[in-house]
């Protein structure tokens, strides 16, 4: 079924000598709540002038020029035409420089996400591209120049078809040494036992996206709309803070407990038995979780 969304630029990928016309469309929609500001005093909405403080006048959009700033107060100014010129020719077209694996990808480098779609004669090497990639578990990098800022660039096979994401380069990427991580402390593997239990208590096979909703966003819309029909708005109160954790290991049993219930009421060697094999169960899935972890380390 052809997608009915407009694209946002059209170009070609290649890599060795395939080139696939395609063309790059949205992948994401906010739905944040957003805000007018409005004069208070008789509730219009505010408008922002450009103004010039040298001049003393008000200036419009097609006067106005972009401007380097190379010293305090100091401007190379820069036209259109010349950053255009400095895209060139190859700003659309995705030359595909090497194919990683998906894993050797850390989140923190992606950034925005596009869909790709054929453009026209197009759609067989879209699909063998996406194909190829799925079956060898790989993804694409290249460069790309999307609206003026030149990225790296991740292709990957999805549902189907082809997603890009646009990426951070490494020097955009914050040393962590200068977060302060506490490597320094002592943790005993008692802790970490109880640790791993937690987590097996709370795994699940897959993520599930639907399963978490905007709820901030959905409380604005319902006060908004309790406004907009006159009803007399009630505010909750604010949630009582969390006492601080002081002793780690009391917290993971108290998380625990309250993760499994109550204790069982039987006290026969049925009981006994059934509880033996629940915990057997939770420290098998403990010990797998903690060899996955020491194998991701190596």
């Amino acid at each position: 079924m052809p997608m009915a969304a407009r694209s946002l630029v059209s170009g070609t990928i290649s890599f060795g000598l395939v080139a696939i016309p395609i063309r790059l469309y949205p992948a994401v929609v906010s739905e944040r709540v957003s805000f007018h500001l409005l004069h208070a005093k008789c509730g219009s909405r505010i408008k922002y002038q450009t103004y010039c403080p040298v001049c003393d006048q008000v200036v419009d959009r097609e006067d106005l020029v972009k401007g380097y700033e190379f010293g305090k107060e100091q401007y190379i100014r820069v036209t259109e035409d010349e950053l255009e010129a400095l895209e060139g020719e190859a700003s659309k077209d995705i030359d595909i420089a090497e194919f990683v694996p998906l894993a050797s990808v850390d989140p923190i480098f992606l950034d925005k996400a596009y869909f790709l779609g054929p453009d026209k004669g197009g759609a067989k090497p879209y699909q063998l591209l996406a194909r190829a990639l799925e079956k060898a578990e790989q993804v694409g990098v290249a460069r790309f120049i999307i609206r003026g800022k030149e990225s790296v660039v991740l292709i990957r096979p999805f549902q189907r078809g082809l997603i890009l994401h646009t990426m951070y380069f490494h020097d955009e990427i914050r040393d962590v040494g200068e977060i302060d991580r506490g490597e320094s402390l002592k943790i005993k593997e008692s802790e970490v036992q109880l640790a791993l239990r937690l987590i097996a208590e709370l795994a699940n096979k897959n993520f599930d996206p639907e399963k978490y909703d905007d709820e901030y966003r959905q409380r604005v819309l319902a006060l908004v709309k309790e406004k907009a029909q006159g009803k007399k708005v009630t505010i909750a109160p604010p949630r009582a803070p969390r006492g601080k954790v002081i002793d780690l290991m009391d917290a993971l049993k108290k998380s625990l407990e309250k993760r499994r219930g109550p204790e069982p009421a039987e006290k026969g060697s049925a009981g006994r038995k059934a509880l033996a094999k629940g915990s057997r169960r939770v420290g098998e899935a403990a010990r797998s979780l903690e060899r996955r972890v020491r194998a991701g380390k190596r």
